[in-house]
């Protein structure tokens, strides 16, 4: 899901999986093996392609979870009940086999941690990924940005990352809030329900600060934040926006 650098002049090449590392019920970190892997920047993703005995390909794309500063590649994959690679992905690929991948991919949905504008991140559900990545990146190098997190998810158990963003919350400059759909767990003190215009006003930056803004999820979600922030006044050209479907996964 992203913007390419002209994919006619990316290669596919071999990419092992080192390491699984389970992130919910239906989510799994994949650590990559690709001795050819070129870097990347925060934001952007990979076409990862599978090939059956009977030559069949199925090809998808996935946001990279890791850091650019670390020694592995990660893509974070959630599992489609319908899906088509996702199942295979998070269940079946073993430490040692190979895919194809190709990337990395996207040049506009991409953030540096040497920008001291305020950060604003929106995501929903796994649309997280790729701005956890950003996040990571902003912790390697010491970035100085302020930082919020608005993370919208269905339950608690639903939270990617759930450790990880109580650390980095916790931390200098980042603040994370959540929002949970659903059911929430005992005890919850935080907010409940749809992130609406109300919610985006109380969790992100105000417009007279300039943030930069990223925002990922499903199409519905990314539509509905991106026109709350823009209604709120926010320059349309500082929200950046990147949107996923059902596409058999």
């Amino acid at each position: 899901m992203a913007r390419a650098a002209v994919l006619g002049r990316l290669t596919w090449q071999a990419a092992r999986l080192a390491a699984r590392r389970p992130e919910t019920a239906t989510t799994a970190t994949l650590v990559l093996d690709v001795p050819e892997w070129p870097g990347h920047r925060a934001g952007q993703h990979v076409d990862v392609r599978l090939t059956a005995e009977d030559g069949y390909t199925a090809q998808r794309s996935y946001s990279i979870a890791s850091a650019p500063e670390a020694e592995d590649l990660e893509i974070t994959v959630e599992r489609l009940s319908d899906g088509e690679v996702s199942p295979y992905l998070v269940d079946d690929f073993a430490e040692g086999d190979a895919i194809e991948l190709r990337g990395p991919i996207g040049g506009y949905f991409v953030w540096s941690a040497d920008r001291t504008a305020p950060l604003q991140l929106i995501a929903g559900g796994s649309g997280l990924v790729p701005l956890m990545c950003m996040l990571r990146h902003r912790a390697a190098r010491g970035g100085t940005a302020p930082t919020r997190l608005l993370l919208s998810a269905r339950t608690y158990e639903d939270v990617l990352y759930r450790e990880e963003l109580e650390r980095l919350g916790a931390g200098d400059g980042v603040a994370v809030d959540v929002v949970l759909t659903r059911a929430a767990p005992e005890g919850w003190t935080g907010r409940r329900g749809r992130a609406d215009a109300a919610f985006l006003a109380e969790s992100t930056w105000d417009a007279e600060l300039e943030p930069e803004i990223f925002i990922c999820g499903p199409t519905s979600f990314v539509e509905a934040a991106a026109q709350g922030m823009v209604d709120a006044g926010h320059d349309p050209l500082r929200v950046k926006t990147e949107r996923f479907g059902a596409t058999g996964g």
